[in-house]
């Protein structure tokens, strides 16, 4: 049988077990060593399995991701993001479309704290929209802030997904990370240029809060600037010795961990509910993410043994013409495709075996194709009539905002974010400085 013939009943065996509503990671690991056991007999298919978790074992820098995951559930769990949106409350409440700005400004450092898209989406939902309704905001502007302000989540770091990139594409979390924060705080500023410019036009999308309301004694409005900057402080002290190169990714997640949990003592805030829900968060997570990676090895393994990457290359750029763009432009596309009907972690190691392989092949760095994979596949999020975001934000919004609301709030924040895509593309420089300065160093 023809290798091509191969890959495509691996896919379509793959794509048919999940459709039928199986783990990603079941429908992923079972087809990967069911593949190696008639492509290679016994022996190929007991090697694979436990070749891919040896190797998932010895990778070191797996060590950050439950750090991480700690950090941002401890500052979740403890209320300390509330407190992030009472400073922007009282600070950003004098400006048109303020309180919006001010929830962008909180996902930016939810995102810094947790690292996943979906949590930022429930503290936006649960903190910001009730508080935004309440004053009057216009609930399509306000829906479509907190779907947008969570697609940074993913971008940000410490993000959780970049990790699993990582890991799939061989390439270090660090530099992928610092690849992450021009694009995520361009982008961020972009949302940010769109409330202010559209409230000013507009100003009944987002009034202003009522005089009495600001006017604190500046004392008071110090403390909560103070508390709520509390988790940027822990943030600069987890990244800035890593930047510096004094600590190591791993020791910095440490850190990031640490941190957290002694600024949740010190506010009096780390009790046993806090504490056992975060470190029983961080497990079901952490393992989540180790089962996923573990099948994608498996998955990747056969295809590297198949060699279907160099056919699928050749049949892309010797018979059909492609140039590599428009291989790029296609793949793109087709993560937008999957993003109706799978989340990002699916979606990678689905197609991690054939396309981070053939992108290095066309000649792009990876480190750059991670970010672009990130920000395609919270576009698909959003795209109706399918985003997973859309459902979500439907699930946690009240009755009042309908599923018609939020696919119309989404689409100029979608026109955005594909304005920053297509920037970062024709600008590589963009995410790739940052990581290029640091590691010169």
């Amino acid at each position: 049988m023809p290798y091509e013939v191969i890959a495509i009943l691996m896919f379509s065996s793959m794509m048919l077990m999940l459709l039928t509503g199986q783990r990603v990671f079941g429908a992923i690991g079972f087809v990967a060593v069911v593949s190696a056991f008639f492509l290679w007999g016994d022996r190929g298919g007991y090697d694979l399995g436990f070749a891919a978790a040896i190797k998932l074992m010895k990778w070191y820098p797996l060590l950050t991701l439950p750090m991480f995951i700690f950090m941002g559930y401890v500052l979740s769990e403890s209320k300390i993001a509330d407190d992030l949106y009472k400073m922007f409350h009282v600070w950003m409440g004098g400006l048109s479309g303020g309180l919006a700005v001010g929830t962008i400004g909180l996902m930016v450092l939810i995102s810094a704290m947790n690292g996943l898209s979906v949590a930022g989406m429930a503290i936006g939902a649960t903190i910001a929209l009730p508080e935004l309704l309440r004053r009057g905001y216009d609930k399509r502007m306000v829906t479509g802030v907190i779907q947008a302000g969570s697609s940074l989540g993913i971008l940000v770091p410490p993000s959780v997904v970049l990790v699993l990139y990582a890991m799939i594409a061989r390439q270090p979390v660090g530099q992928l990370w610092l690849a992450g924060v021009v694009p995520g705080l361009m982008m961020a500023a972009m949302f940010v240029v769109y409330i202010v410019i559209r409230c000013r036009i507009t100003p009944s999308l987002g009034p202003v809060l009522p005089k009495e309301e600001r006017e604190i004694p500046m004392p008071e409005k110090l403390r909560l600037l103070g508390a709520g900057l509390l988790p940027l402080f822990i943030f600069f002290a987890m990244m800035v010795p890593f930047v510096n190169g004094w600590t190591s990714l791993v020791e910095s997640s440490a850190i990031g961990a640490i941190a957290a949990f002694l600024a949740a003592v010190a506010k009096g805030r780390m009790t046993r509910a806090v504490f056992e829900n975060s470190v029983r968060n961080t497990l079901g997570i952490s393992c989540m993410f180790m089962w996923i990676i573990l099948a994608a090895l498996a998955f990747g393994a056969v295809f590297d043994g198949l060699g279907a990457v160099k056919a699928i290359e050749s049949l892309f750029t010797e018979r059909l013409g492609l140039s590599p763009w428009m291989i790029l432009i296609l793949m793109q596309l087709s993560f937008i495709l999957m993003g109706t009907f799978l989340d990002d972690t699916a979606m990678l190691v689905i197609v991690a075996p054939l396309y981070v392989p053939l992108v290095g092949a066309l000649g792009f760095d990876l480190i750059w194709y991670g970010v672009l994979y990130t920000i395609t596949t919270q576009i698909a999020y959003m795209t109706p009539p399918f985003g997973y975001n859309l459902f979500l934000m439907r699930a946690m919004a009240p009755p009042e905002i309908t599923l018609r609301d939020i696919y119309s709030s989404i689409l100029p924040f979608v026109l955005v974010m594909m304005v920053a895509l297509t920037t970062i593309m024709v600008f590589p420089e963009i995410a790739l400085w940052l990581p290029g300065y640091v590691y010169g160093n």
